[in-house]
């Protein structure tokens, strides 16, 4: 069985956009999958779909068997408790400290009481300085987030969403923002949390040369439609083309 199973799904939103139009595939656990397609294709709709951060209009996604489509309350929080998110823009709290915004991570599995007032058990503490150090940046935990680099501030948000001990890491763009030294960097972290910790990724990303690097399988989007799913190094240039448009130009991350 699936990890992840996606059937049919569609996303229309309140303007009457489509972003999703029937997409369906599936992702085996320890998998390491990268979708790729223009700004605009659904990449990231596809993605807060999955955490169900917004709401499929259509379709269903079922994860570990349980159908997760329009689930609420409890079952929604569990769900989400599965699934690390990593954003493009960090969503760092500047003038907190690396660990504060590594061990925020915990707060979905926390008390309540806890969770309001912040207070977090050594446990927890010694869990995010584990998890800064699986990202390469635990001398740095006693430092404001706004004090790193752009690369060093994304190594804090996977150690935040490490602290979850997510099942699936989601990534929206983890690299868009980042110099390219800088993204071989971050994209060789997802890589080892993939293989070392057997945590499965799905990620969106841009550049091919990335995705022929650490993708084990890649789908493509365009105009809401999935268009390719198969091999990284399947994608030609005829491909590249029908995926990006006549006018594009490959662009490499070395």
């Amino acid at each position: 069985m699936p990890l992840l199973s996606v059937r049919d799904l569609t996303h229309t939103y309140p303007n009457g956009f489509q972003a999703l139009k029937g997409i369906s595939f599936d992702v085996e656990a320890g998998e390491f999958l990268v979708i790729i397609g223009l700004s605009g294709s659904g990449k990231s709709t596809l993605l807060r779909c999955i955490n169900r951060l917004i709401e499929p209009t259509g379709g269903t996604i079922t994860f570990d068997g349980a159908d997760v489509t329009h689930i609420t309350s409890d079952a929604l929080r569990k769900h989400r408790a599965q699934i690390g998110m990593i954003f493009q823009h960090f969503n760092l709290i500047p003038r907190h400290s690396v660990i504060n915004n590594a061990m925020y991570g915990a707060l979905g599995s926390m008390p309540a009481f806890s969770s309001i007032l912040g207070r977090f058990a050594t446990d927890i503490r010694t869990r995010a300085i584990e998890a800064l150090r699986i990202v390469g940046i635990a001398e740095k935990s006693d430092v404001r987030a706004d004090t790193l680099s752009g690369g060093q501030q994304q190594r804090v948000a996977i150690a935040r969403a490490l602290m979850q001990t997510p099942r699936m890491l989601l990534a929206d763009e983890p690299v868009a923002s980042l110099d390219p030294s800088t993204s071989h960097s971050v994209m060789s972290y997802l890589d080892k949390i993939n293989n070392e910790m057997d945590t499965t990724v799905i990620c969106n990303l841009h550049f091919l040369s990335l995705v022929r690097q650490y993708a084990t399988r890649v789908i493509a989007l365009k105009n809401g439609e999935l268009v390719f799913n198969g091999s990284p190094h399947d994608i030609t240039e005829q491909w590249f083309t029908a995926i990006y448009g006549e006018d594009a130009v490959e662009v490499e991350i070395r």
